[in-house]
């Protein structure tokens, strides 16, 4: 899903941190970013690699707030692959943090096209900050353990599910 010209955000995650590993190769892509173990990641490859600056959350090494907020304003990208730690098909995407929940919302306003990351176990539960409704994500990549009728779900509304 990575192209050659890619301009590229990828958010914090254990999973998002995984599809930095499997970059690593690649050139010819710029990758915006506001996880410093994402950044650390590719700084060992040709990758251009922008840091969106901001307030460090000390137990996830993750860049949020608003001076993160300000840079996504400013930028445009391809595509977005997130991370993130609830899915509920009611509640949308989120997360237990308000200032990460405001910058995950600013990185997917700044990319056209918005990937969630995300395996099984973190469907049908849901946390304090609402990062957006689910109909604004365009694919969810996803392990195959989640259950059929829940995958019917989001695609009706329009979010293709691609089980790996």
């Amino acid at each position: 899903m990575v192209e050659r010209g890619d301009v590229i955000i990828i958010d914090s995650g254990s999973t998002t941190l995984q599809l930095a590993r499997n970059l690593r190769n690649r050139t010819e892509i710029t990758v915006i970013t506001n996880a410093l173990n994402v950044a650390s990641e590719l700084s060992k490859s040709d990758i251009k690699i922008i840091l969106t600056g901001g307030e460090m959350d000390l137990d996830s090494l993750t860049l949020v707030g608003p001076l993160a907020d300000e840079i996504l304003q400013k930028i445009s990208a391809d595509k977005l692959f997130m991370g993130i730690d609830a899915v509920d098909f009611t509640s949308g995407l989120t997360t237990p943090s308000i200032l990460e929940a405001r910058t995950t919302n600013m990185m997917m306003q700044a990319s056209g096209e918005r990937i969630l990351l995300v395996d099984s176990s973190k469907f049908g539960r849901r946390s304090l900050a609402v990062v957006s409704k689910i109909n604004l994500v365009d694919k969810i990549i996803t392990d195959d353990k989640l259950d059929k009728a829940e995958i019917k779900k989001f695609e009706a509304a329009g979010v293709e599910v691609i089980v790996v």
